[in-house]
């Protein structure tokens, strides 16, 4: 881990508050002066039988912070003139609980209902956790150095860790949201990570999908996939040692890549120091290449999957999914009939030459 400290304290509501210190400075010692009330009721989970999926339904966060004007910001250091979220007046990485959680362990796994015979529900037992990658506000995560990407990854892989080991949640998702193309609500360089109650719908098919490939082959899929996309290169993007980055064959959408580590580890608390420190330097570049498209900011989603907390795990290879709805410099895509109504994706650009554009820049 490259970080030297980490200090834990409770803000004045009760949530957790975690300092991942670069230098030696004591932040801990800095006190939330803000009078709060107590954190939001847990949302409810309630279950669609025709799809099987759960949903979650959190009328709280309809209430949330949104894009606050820079004095006024929660994800900035305290200062004199107004009490952020972080009571220091400064920090390299810090992660806390989310004031507006969709999932929380304050409450009971075992409070079941129904809305019908057909719809049972339940609380939204898991962890919301805002990670805040600096705490420069008119920065961005493509604009950190290597050595704050290692300690972003080391702080996730200590948040997947903790996480995972809370009662009820089936998988842990660190994912970060950028630009207001995209939906962020606040404009401060940040990330969250989600504690899930339950196996998302996407990591349900991949594990159905890994586990037909592994009784028909008894080889592993994304292992295969990676290979099979390494050694055809048309549309690998960058790699190193450790990682490779590449345009998925079947991209869904028009920059879509994938970053992965050589070895197939299921989380990021498995990866070595070797793995952790080649990843930024990857990364750092096709975000700049994201940017370079079109000369300005690009909006994406950056989401790790990682391996499922309890069965199905051994299936799981951890790899980053980072995607952008921009299809060119003043259109988006926008998820229309077909994706929102059916889930069925039409990609207006041909994976191999999206590949090429970010290669190009």
């Amino acid at each position: 881990m490259t970080f030297k400290t980490r200090e834990a304290i409770r803000l004045s509501d009760g949530r957790e508050l975690i300092y991942f210190n670069e230098g030696a400075t004591d932040w801990a010692t800095y006190p939330d002066t803000r009078e709060l009330p107590p954190p939001p009721p847990t949302s409810q989970l309630r279950y669609d039988p025709l799809l099987d999926e759960w949903v979650a339904i959190a009328a709280h966060r309809q209430t949330r912070t949104f894009m606050p004007p820079p004095d006024a910001c929660p994800l900035c250091a305290t200062k004199p003139s107004f009490a952020s979220e972080i009571p220091a007046p400064d920090y390299d990485v810090v992660v806390f609980e989310n004031q507006f959680p969709s999932f929380s362990d304050r409450v009971k796994a075992d409070e079941v209902s129904e809305i019908t015979g057909m719809v049972p529900v339940r609380p939204g037992v898991g962890r919301c956790e805002v990670v805040c990658f600096t705490s420069d506000h008119n920065s961005a995560f493509v604009h950190l150095p290597p050595s704050r990407v290692r300690t972003v990854v080391d702080a996730l892989a200590d948040r997947t860790a903790e996480m995972s080991r809370l009662t009820g949640v089936a998988q842990v998702f660190p994912f970060e949201n950028r630009g207001v193309e995209i939906g962020v609500t606040l404009q401060h360089p940040h990330g969250q990570i989600y504690a899930f109650p339950t196996v998302p719908p996407r990591t349900k098919l991949m594990l159905a999908a890994a586990a037909r490939y592994r009784d028909r082959t008894g080889r592993d899929l994304y292992t295969d996939v990676l290979a099979a996309e390494r050694a055809d290169g048309a549309r690998v993007i960058g790699s190193n040692e450790h990682w490779t980055a590449y345009v998925p064959a079947a991209a869904r959408w028009p920059f879509e890549v994938q970053i992965a580590p050589h070895r197939k580890v299921p989380d990021l608390p498995a990866l070595s120091d070797a793995e952790r420190d080649a990843f930024g330097p990857l990364y750092l570049d096709v975000l700049r290449r994201f940017d370079g498209l079109f000369g300005k900011p690009m909006p994406y989603i950056s989401a790790w999957n990682q391996a499922v907390v309890g069965e199905g795990r051994e299936l799981g290879y951890l790899h980053l999914q980072l995607f952008s709805i921009r299809r060119a410099a003043d259109k988006l895509k926008y998820l229309a009939g077909s994706e929102s109504a059916m889930g069925f994706f039409v990609n207006d650009i041909v994976p191999e030459k999206a590949a090429q554009m970010l290669r190009d820049v």
